[in-house]
């Protein structure tokens, strides 16, 4: 009786101690960060920057998987079909994770249902920006040249029904002008083609926007946030340039499967939240023109990825979009 008491404990105790002794030993190979867009654009540029802070906490090498493809549902079927041991993680944005939910009735995916997500790196503003082949310098301009030349003018996004593309028909729609949408596998793509003038106009992401705007490459004309940014203080507002129902932005974070095991999601949050508060991470972040968010807590990220799912469900509503 004595020894079966004894074996009793001792398996108790093993089953008490494994999952600290996992989430000590976690991680013991590199880690596998699937973006579901292009190398070069804005998921790329913060997946890598945010893998290198992590491998360095985390002392793990993280190895950055572009998967592009079907409005980001490619690299996000892989993620949510790759082992739950956490050597497997999401970054993405929120049309991954908020619209195509919205505007897809069948997804290989269910982002409710697949995925937690862990952090929300930053939340940016679209820069409405032009070749500088077309004569405008304002949003009235653009309107005007717009309408005298229906059909004329093209605008990129990275991929039908993700955030730039919405941005775009938003745009139109209230204008009344007649625009052309080509989609990409990614910004950077799109971005190339706006450069070189095979697009026109493009609702680019900040963070992206601001080098060849910098470099007088490209003509930003508005920004899609509520108010002006510090990075561009005189560039005005869409709203403040005839279109005051006009607020764009696109957040970007970081998940893992949901079945993951809880100590190992922990683990990997506390990474994030230390990353997120780290001043010289997110002196580099805003450097390159995407401003860190502070760290969340769980509840606080559900919350806000589900009013930002009822705000774009309002706009779709609204333009009456569907994608099916």
């Amino acid at each position: 009786m004595i020894w079966r008491a004894l074996a009793a404990a001792f398996v108790c105790g093993l089953v008490l101690t494994a999952p600290q002794g996992r989430a000590a030993e976690y991680p013991t190979r590199p880690i596998r960060l699937i973006v579901p867009y292009a190398a070069g654009g804005p998921s790329d540029v913060q997946a890598r920057m945010l893998g290198e802070y992590l491998g360095r906490d985390l002392k793990q090498s993280f190895v950055i998987d572009n998967r592009a493809g079907a409005q980001g549902a490619i690299g996000a079927e892989a993620a949510a079909r790759s082992d739950p041991d956490g050597y497997t993680l999401f970054f993405s944005a929120a049309s991954v994770f908020v619209l195509n939910p919205l505007l897809y009735k069948k997804l290989a995916y269910d982002p409710a249902k697949d995925f937690r997500v862990l952090a929300v790196v930053t939340d940016q503003p679209s820069i409405l920006e032009i070749n500088p082949s077309v004569p405008a310098k304002t949003v009235a301009e653009l309107v005007a040249y717009a309408k005298q030349n229906p059909g004329k003018l093209n605008f990129g996004s990275a991929g039908t029904g993700g955030s730039a593309h919405l941005a775009g028909e938003m745009f139109r729609q209230m204008a009344g002008i007649d625009m052309v949408h080509i989609p990409y596998k990614g910004m950077a793509p799109a971005l190339q083609d706006l450069l070189s003038g095979n697009i026109q106009v493009l609702f680019d992401s900040l963070g992206t926007a601001l080098p060849p705007i910098n470099a007088g490459l490209l003509r930003p004309l508005a920004v899609g946030s509520a108010k002006r940014i510090d990075q561009l203080p005189d560039l005005p507002t869409i709203a403040e340039s005839g279109y005051p129902d006009y607020v764009t932005s696109t957040w970007y974070g970081i998940a893992a499967p949901s079945n993951v095991p809880e100590d190992i999601m922990q683990k990997l949050k506390a990474s994030l939240d230390r990353a997120l508060s780290d001043e010289m991470f997110r002196a580099s972040l805003d450097k390159v023109g995407f401003t860190p968010l502070r760290p969340k807590s769980q509840s606080e990220i559900d919350k806000f990825v589900a009013a930002d799912g009822a705000r774009w469900a309002r706009v779709i509503k609204t333009l009456n979009i569907s994608l099916d």
